[in-house]
């Protein structure tokens, strides 16, 4: 009988104990409402970040940009003495460089942002073809100084 009685006294102390520790669904909605507010934070703080990362690299790529037309005009300055033939060549291959610059200024300044692996992408190609611009200002001064 004593192992009966203490039998049931464990068994009553390990259901309330159950019990109280058991959520309320007053408490559980509360749990909820809080996560969802700290959700709403951590996505207001990471759409702060990308758009200051776009805007950060729209700036970097203007920078870019103007140094691109920089390098043109003083191409030019630098070739307004060369001999016609090779002045024309040159002239034709400057004016499909900076049209080129130019197309990637637009097309940097129409990006719209449409959600963050959409700008990841966008960025990788864009940076890939600035530096591709970069480097055929650099092989055209390069070859032109020599």
């Amino acid at each position: 009988m004593k192992t009966i009685i203490k039998n049931l006294s464990v068994l009553a102390v390990i259901t309330t104990a159950t019990l109280i520790s058991c959520n309320s669904p007053e408490q559980k909605v509360e749990n909820a409402q809080n996560n969802v507010t700290q959700a709403n934070k951590d996505l207001d703080t990471a759409n702060k970040e990308y758009l200051a990362d776009i805007d950060t690299y729209r700036k970097q790529t203007d920078e870019k940009i103007a140094d691109n037309q920089k390098s043109i005009d003083e191409f030019n300055a630098r070739i307004a003495n060369d001999k016609k033939a090779a002045k024309e060549e040159y002239e034709k291959k400057v004016n499909a460089l900076e049209q080129k610059n130019t197309d990637m200024k637009k097309q940097m300044d129409d990006y719209k942002a449409d959600g963050k692996e959409k700008w990841e992408t966008f960025k990788a190609e864009f940076s890939k073809s600035m530096d591709d611009l970069g480097k055929s200002f650099k092989d055209l001064t390069t070859k032109s100084s020599k």
